[in-house]
């Protein structure tokens, strides 16, 4: 038997993301184990999630580094000293750069709450509904250089005709966490 591969996930609030993530590693939908949550917000919720589920965190504060590559070198070498293979962007609130790039370049994804490349960048659902879309909808994506420009993953549609961003959010929430999942495991079986 294969053994099994390390996933790292970033968050940086409630970790409704990661907790679907790690609720399908656990169940056994992903061939996979969550070792490491990397969280620039010691106090976001998603910090006591990953404690109820075992997961070691490295929460931080990004302004005890002189630099952001710096920062950025220290997460690294946590990826690595956790031995990971695939790292997942659940709401991290922050762009990813050059530093992290240059040591997990083509083994770093995200998911996106729109369609892209309509809809980049943050507030994408508010932007979205302001403009009057009919479909909304989820992407996961490789990160690069750009922000959300990566090459896409999967993407689902959520149609929507309403005028209400609170429902609207739960519905885009609740297609974020049945395709990431599904799209980790197809990723790591090598199907996408």
């Amino acid at each position: 038997m294969s053994q099994k591969k390390r996933l790292a996930i970033f968050a940086s609030g409630t970790g409704t993301n990661f907790e679907a993530i790690v609720t399908a590693c656990e169940s056994g939908r992903i061939p996979a184990e969550v070792v490491l949550l990397v969280c620039d917000k010691p106090a976001a919720a998603v910090v006591e999630l990953a404690a109820r589920h075992g997961v070691e965190t490295f929460a931080f504060q990004p302004k005890s580094y002189p630099s952001k590559a710096d920062m950025e070198g220290a997460i690294a070498d946590r990826l690595d000293k956790a031995g990971v293979d695939l790292v997942c962007l659940a709401g991290y609130m922050r762009i990813v750069a050059d530093t992290l790039l240059s040591r997990y370049g083509g083994r770093i994804i995200n998911i996106h709450p729109s369609l892209l490349p309509a809809f980049p960048g943050a507030r994408a659902v508010e932007q979205a509904l302001n403009y009057g879309v009919k479909v909304f909808g989820v992407t996961i994506h490789y990160v690069d250089q750009t922000v959300d420009g990566g090459r896409i993953i999967a993407q689902r549609a959520v149609p929507y005709e309403g005028h209400d961003l609170d429902e609207l959010f739960t519905l885009v929430h609740a297609a974020e966490h049945e395709l990431y999942p599904a799209t980790v495991a197809r990723l790591l079986a090598g199907e996408v």
